[in-house]
């Protein structure tokens, strides 16, 4: 079979794998979002995770016409699965997405599908869609596959490559065709999965786990400053022993931790099974913006209860370290704590796009740090290495005579910060 490929969908994970493939196959790279095509066609990428080099040029092709994706054998979708308000699944992208490939597939097509979801949802929830506007039939005349996306954006080390894939298959020989497809372009290997749904559980699972940690471990950083013990010093002892998992508290947000675990929980209410641990944890992470904001506010009054008259400094305002990417940033959450008791507030972040911020956020981003002895609070809230890179002294020249900071990640010395998680 020679594969003609079209991505669904070209942001973190869908451009990455656009590239790799063109390296192989002739891919078309479908998105709704026109100036995101038009950017790629000119060689822009706005996430700054890849380099689209001219020699792809002849094998990759962008665009926001469906029309043009008629001609594919092979469709991957890597589009958003986010939560609502109520925290159940959002799967409109999904749905949206499933339309455009149905309205395209032809027989013997392979639709894989790569976005972060609950066991099941491929074949109970996009199957369908697929079957009933195409009127194909699955496995008779169509394929259906899943392998979970890997990216971890901001990471130099783990790229799409270098990471083992997970793949799945509604049949044999639709897997055997995903893993001669998967195995041209991932060098770490591939791990077979038995089904589709099992694919679906390991995916959702591996960023619960890291939430149910962090929560766990920002759990204990609240007891240890109720003991006055520096948690940073308490996780660096407790490192020594050689299975003892170095996990950090922190800030969980993003549009996977804090977001798969509403998956999982989704379904397994559906299936009458109230989660316990799974919800705790995420109560937990939920928390600790408001939390962090309270001991802000805490800290300000100790010298002058007139807050109206505070002025703070956040450094960083994407989800992490190293990445512009801002979608469900638990930042937002202390800046606005602290914009409602009316301080004077400024934001500092030299990696994120400036157009990303819209005026709905009301947030004075500055283009550059000049006031120096001017704040009373400096909240490194992202350890970004354009700030590392400063040191604490520099940074402590922003701040005034009564300058507090709050060291959010821990990065600087416990002896040369206010507050650190």
């Amino acid at each position: 079979m020679k594969f003609n490929i079209s991505i669904i969908g070209l942001g973190y994970i869908g451009l990455p794998l656009a590239i790799e493939f063109s390296k192989y196959f002739n891919v078309i790279g479908f998105d709704i979002d026109k100036k995101r095509v038009r950017e790629l066609n000119e060689g822009i990428d706005r996430t700054k995770e890849t380099v689209i080099k001219k020699n792809f040029s002849n094998n990759i092709y962008f665009t926001n016409n469906i029309k043009k994706l008629q001609n594919s054998n092979v469709f991957i979708i890597t589009v958003p699965t986010p939560v609502m308000r109520n925290n159940k699944p959002d799967l409109s992208y999904l749905k949206k997405a499933s339309e455009v490939v149905a309205r395209n597939l032809k027989s013997s097509s392979i639709v894989i599908y790569e976005s972060t979801v609950y066991p099941g949802c491929t074949e109970e929830y996009c199957c369908p869609i697929l079957e009933r506007l195409s009127g194909l039939r699955l496995n008779k005349d169509f394929y259906l596959g899943y392998s979970p996306e890997r990216i971890n954006p901001g990471d130099n080390k783990h790229k799409l490559k270098n990471i083992v894939k997970i793949v799945s298959g509604s049949n044999a020989h639709s897997l055997n065709l995903i893993k001669k497809l998967y195995s041209k372009i991932i060098k770490a290997g591939l791990h077979v999965a038995e089904s589709i749904k099992i694919a679906e559980a390991a995916k959702v699972i591996e960023n619960i786990q890291r939430d149910i940690n962090i929560a766990f471990i920002n759990e204990c950083s609240l007891i240890f400053k109720k003991l006055n013990i520096n948690s940073s010093k308490v996780l660096k002892a407790a490192e020594t022993k050689w299975n003892f998992i170095p996990f950090k508290p922190g800030l969980v947000g993003g549009h996977c931790i804090g977001v798969d675990p509403y998956y999982l929980t989704y379904k397994a209410k559906k299936l009458k099974y109230n989660p316990k641990v799974i919800l705790a944890g995420r109560k937990i992470n939920n928390t600790m913006s408001f939390y962090i904001a309270k001991q802000v506010v805490e800290a300000l009054k100790k010298t002058d209860e007139n807050l109206k008259k505070k002025k703070i400094l956040i450094l960083g305002l994407s989800f992490k370290e190293n990445c512009i990417d801002i979608r469900n940033s638990k930042v937002f959450d202390i800046l606005n704590y602290l914009q409602r008791k009316k301080i004077k507030i400024d934001v500092y972040d030299p990696i994120i796009d400036r157009s990303d911020i819209t005026k709905e956020h009301k947030i004075n981003l500055l283009s550059r740090l000049e006031k120096k002895n001017y704040y009373d609070i400096i909240i490194l809230a992202v350890p970004h290495l354009a700030f590392l890179s400063m040191g604490i002294e520099k940074i402590k020249k922003f701040g005034n005579k009564n300058l507090k900071i709050f060291d959010l990640k821990s990065v600087f010395s416990s002896t040369e910060t206010y507050w650190q998680m």
